[in-house]
């Protein structure tokens, strides 16, 4: 684009001056100012969606190899207990802040897994040892 200079008569060329110096004029921005031009009003269902995922996933790594000793799967159940209980925050997905993200109380799911685990370690000894509760009740 080319400007053409013109002479104004009636003293400095304000519009155009006025209109380049601010481009060079610091802006004066607070960082909550910043982050809420990245704010949405609207939440974000595709990344609502993939952060779901990714807490199922891990749940579902945690549950279907508890009793797994050995192999992949034992691995797959380390890592998930890991991050499950870790209170890391650092990491945009870790555990901590996913829940944050969906609005979810991780120490509430962290209870409710717990609780099922003693559950599901529970009805495992009653099917492999079926008398040994028996026994128990009958010392009591």
């Amino acid at each position: 684009m080319i400007v053409k200079e013109t002479k104004n008569t009636n003293g400095p060329r304000t519009g155009l001056d006025d209109r380049i110096g601010s481009l060079f004029q610091p802006d004066t921005l607070l960082s909550e100012d910043y982050a809420a031009n990245f704010r949405r009003k609207i939440p974000l269902e595709a990344e609502r969606t993939l952060l779901l995922a990714v807490l199922e996933d891990g749940i579902r790594c945690y549950q279907e190899n508890l009793f797994v000793t050995n192999g992949k799967r034992r691995i797959l159940f380390d890592e998930a207990r890991e991050w499950l209980f870790s209170d890391d925050t650092d990491w945009f997905c870790s555990f901590v802040s996913i829940c944050v993200s969906l609005n979810l109380d991780p120490n509430y799911i962290r209870r409710g897994l717990q609780d099922w685990e003693v559950r599901a370690r529970k009805t495992l000894q009653k099917k492999c040892h079926p008398g040994a509760e028996a026994a128990q009740r009958l010392v009591a």
